[in-house]
């Protein structure tokens, strides 16, 4: 997308936000299909619904193991429910664990975190929307509302699902006629590309897109003392809960083992229970296979002798049923069997109204763009202060009576976008991670502000993330005493792009903003034109011409800083220079300037350009010229000329390697002392448009300098009260546009 179309986009978004839209009440629609209008129009035309965003082609399904033409997708038929079973139905007797049946697709990850949705019947219609049937105004289409980057979306599918050898492809309820879980993956497949895109993922990421709410993690082998009561509060607080045995190598990818746990498999716990065993009290835990089948054989196993030494009513009440894929055992031989434990905590708006604590959350949109923000970790110092910076702050400490330490807890989670979309590309999860940095003083209360790379080169983060990881997010719960932090998110390597979500969770009360510097401009008057005109007398005396003294001029650095001069303020003899330069017509053109501009590089040989290009010298000429004549007239050459050369030093100065060239990040700072301040917004719109590989050359560095002088200046003509906002006509809206 072109820059500036993104970025009418994204202030489009912000309002949007603000009035709501991206609520669950108020989800974004999708591809822009409306469940309701498109419903509507299939019952009156009595036609069912065929999906052109997720058709019922090979595509759809994947782009390598399962792509068209593939082994896996040969013989694969798209079928509706209507067409499989006599009496389809959407939901049988109430969503439940048992509906989940994986198929030939690697989501396990996904099904075991459905399978937790089923636990809490408030966020499961959060997702499946109530009303959906095979029977009244059947039309074929269903809907499906997923939480995706900070934003809920309303996603419409068709209801042909890909059948091999007359079975459902992939996931299914154990109830031949029931097609909800079904018809939810094949949403989900449409929203993140195709179904392979959904193979292989941490169940955390199934979990945050059905909530909204936010992840930890926990390693067993060094879990917390407290953990059964970290899952019990977990549990009845409605969280979503899974656990994975980790893999030693590919040969153990769902290997299974002596007891039937299956290796690199994704299960969701779904229960904990005490229970009176042999005079003591023995904690179980409950954990579902998605599978609906291969369950674990070890002690309080389905069939195991256990269950006959507990009271017969504790037995009933632990509904044991065979081979549901759905089991009990030991809380200390869960910690030895699994590796890791995920916790999807669940933001306010997912909570019920009666819950009496919940995190405060605050969520920002960022993205990491090569050459303006993706500066990388903090390895790469030269780059590293580029990354988006967000400021927080900690205003009131914990109350925890039994920790004396005065601290302020928060959790800080960073996810990165749309990845599972890009996998047809070749492309996957970048590695991510963030840092923390205590605010020093002079910087405190500060707002308009991006620090620099001097402030990282001395000071050292707080806090960081336990890792970089190649996973959609990483999140780490930090502990600092109250105070003013700063918060860097960024990939590992630098020039990765992504956009991504920052989302902070706090215990208390705090205050959270993004650190961007306040654009503005500092636009000299000063005027130094005696000594130049000096200059040209002691020349002329020596008959030098006027295309030699233009270098003279360039060499010796005399220039004028004064922008608001007449033909009265020049000399006479710098007239009579102007004169043999702009010819009969006494103006200059595009074509003259370019001649003037690129005889005067050409003599400076560490200057790296291939020379002002017609289209840029139309660009100067455009925006100096104050008269409309398309043509420079001595006034608005001799600023153009003043200008030049003094941001020629400032090139000179920030091309720290002496290349010739600068980076896109020298340029920032180039750009800044030259006397512009700019955004983060902003800085990423000059190194699409003015950078070529990240390196500026001279002349892309003039032509964005002058264009954003010309329009500060313009913007403070209309801005007469000095108050930040300017209103304009339709044509002055289209003189500045065009001539820019």
């Amino acid at each position: 997308m072109h820059p500036v179309g993104g970025i009418c986009a994204s202030i489009y978004a912000q309002r949007l936000r603000a009035e709501g839209m991206g609520s669950n009440e108020q989800a974004e629609i999708f591809a822009s299909q409306d469940y309701e209008a498109l419903k509507q129009e299939c019952v009156e035309s009595g036609c069912l619904f065929e999906d052109p965003c997720f058709p019922a082609e090979p595509p759809s399904l994947g782009f390598k193991e399962l792509a068209p033409h593939s082994s896996k997708t040969s013989g694969v038929e798209w079928m509706r429910p209507t067409e499989l079973t006599d009496d389809p139905q959407f939901i049988v007797g109430g969503a439940t664990r048992t509906d989940i049946c994986q198929g030939a697709l690697g989501d396990c990850w996904l099904l075991a975190a459905i399978a937790s949705l089923t636990l809490n019947e408030r966020l499961l219609h959060r997702v499946v929307p109530h009303g959906q049937t095979f029977q009244d105004d059947y039309a074929g289409i269903f809907h499906f509302q997923f939480w995706q980057f900070g934003e809920w979306v309303d996603v419409v599918i068709d209801d042909r699902l890909p059948v091999k050898d007359g079975e459902l492809m992939f996931v299914h309820s154990a109830e031949g006629n029931e097609f909800w879980s079904a018809l939810l993956e094949k949403a989900y497949a449409k929203l993140n590309g195709s179904y392979e895109a959904l193979s292989g993922g941490s169940t955390t990421e199934g979990f945050e897109d059905f909530t909204g709410g936010v992840s930890e993690m926990y390693e067993l082998r060094s879990a917390p003392r407290d953990l059964h009561r970290i899952i019990n509060k977990a549990l009845d607080r409605g969280s979503l809960l899974g656990c994975s045995i980790d893999i030693t190598s590919a040969f153990d990818m769902e290997a299974v083992t002596f007891k039937k746990l299956v290796k690199g498999h994704a299960y969701s716990v779904t229960g904990m229970k005490e229970v009176n065993f042999r005079g003591e009290m023995e904690r179980l835990i409950r954990v579902r296979n998605p599978w609906g089948q291969v369950e674990w054989t070890g002690a309080w196993s389905d069939n195991s002798p256990e269950w006959d030494e507990i009271d017969p009513s504790e037995h009933e009440d632990l509904h044991l049923k065979m081979e549901d894929g759905e089991f009990w055992m030991s809380f200390n031989e869960f910690k030895r069997q699994f590796s890791r434990l995920e916790i999807c905590n669940l933001s306010p708006d997912a909570l019920s109204e009666d819950t009496l604590s919940h995190w405060n959350t605050i969520k920002f949109y960022g993205s990491w763009r090569r050459g303006s923000s993706a500066g990388g970790c903090r390895n790469h110092p030269n780059t590293f202060w580029i990354n988006p910076q967000y400021k927080i702050t900690l205003l009131e400490e914990d109350d925890d009576p039994e920790d004396d330490e005065v601290a302020c807890s928060f959790l800080v989670a960073l996810m990165q976008k749309d990845r599972r979309r890009y996998r047809r590309h070749g492309q996957d999860m970048h590695t991510i991670g963030f840092a923390v940095y205590e605010i020093p003083e002079e910087y405190r209360g500060c707002q308009n502000i991006h620090l620099k790379k001097n402030f990282f080169l001395s000071n050292q983060s707080c806090a960081r993330s336990e890792t970089f990881i190649n996973m959609r997010e990483v999140s780490t719960r930090v502990r600092l005493p109250p105070g003013e932090y700063l918060i860097i998110p960024s990939t590992f390597e630098p020039n990765r792009e992504a956009d991504f979500v920052l989302r902070v969770f706090t215990e208390k009360q705090s205050e959270t903003e993004e650190m961007d510097d306040q654009i503005s401009a500092d636009l000299k008057d000063e005027v130094c034109i005696q000594s130049c005109c000096n200059i040209w007398r002691t020349y002329c005396n020596t008959h030098l011409k006027a295309q030699d003294f233009i270098f003279v001029l360039f060499d010796f650095g005399f220039f004028f800083l004064q922008d608001e001069i007449t033909e009265d303020d020049i000399d006479d003899s710098f007239k009579s220079m102007f004169a043999q330069l702009a010819g009969e017509d006494m103006e200059i053109s595009i074509r003259e300037l370019k001649t003037i501009l690129n005889r005067v590089v050409t003599r400076h040989k560490d200057l790296k350009t291939d020379g002002f290009s017609t289209d840029s010298c139309r660009t100067m000429v455009n925006l100096m010229d104050k008269d409309g004549s398309a043509r420079l007239g001595l006034v608005e050459f001799q600023v153009l000329w003043n200008k030049i050369r003094n941001w020629l030093v400032i090139f000179r100065q920030f091309d720290l390697d002496k290349s010739g060239a600068m980076s896109s990040y020298e340029m920032r700072l180039a750009v800044e002392a030259a006397g512009f301040k700019l955004n983060n917004k902003l800085n990423q719109i000059l190194v699409a448009r003015y950078a070529d590989n990240e390196m500026i050359d001279f002349d892309n560095f003039i032509c964005c300098l002058v264009k954003l002088e010309a329009m500060f200046r313009y913007f403070q003509q209309l801005d007469k009260e000095g108050s930040g906002v300017a209103e304009m006509t339709i044509t002055e809206w289209l003189y500045l546009t065009m001539c820019g």
